[in-house]
């Protein structure tokens, strides 16, 4: 945040290796707050940074089922799916133009509208069981 000279750190929530989930970005959970965690993709959208490196070592068990837990319980305040796909349109980044029309999966990866290599492969290659949990989570 300071040296790039940001109020904060932008994502909604973050996540650490306990499973603990934090309060990001203020103006409250249950709120509609517009993050600043994927440029050109921030509107309609939540950021979750789970703590760590995740390029080549496993996340925590703890870690995924909180992202599973949160992004159900998120997600089911608007009836979202946790398994649907939703398009969005770019702000603009380094990845999609501005404007550009962009269909992602509901729960995506940082690199899905970034050039990055976050979320790390070993998190990003664990995403679709998080899908799977969060929508029986729901009941779906």
């Amino acid at each position: 945040m300071v040296s790039s000279g940001w109020r904060d750190l932008g994502y909604n929530f973050l996540v650490d290796k306990c499973g603990t989930v934090y309060e990001g970005r203020a103006g409250g959970v249950a709120k509609p707050v517009r993050g600043a965690h994927t440029l050109g993709f921030n509107t309609n959208s939540m950021g979750i940074a789970v703590l760590g490196s995740f390029g080549r070592s496993s996340p925590p068990a703890a870690a995924l089922n909180a992202i599973a837990t949160l992004t159900a319980w998120k997600l089911g305040l608007y009836d979202v799916n946790p398994l649907g796909t939703a398009t969005l349109v770019s702000g603009g980044g380094n990845l999609y133009k501005k404007g550009s029309s962009v269909r992602l999966k509901v729960i995506s990866g940082h690199r899905d509208g970034y050039a990055t290599e976050c979320p790390g492969d070993q998190l990003y290659n664990r995403l679709g069981s998080t899908r799977s949990r969060a929508a029986r989570l729901q009941g779906r």
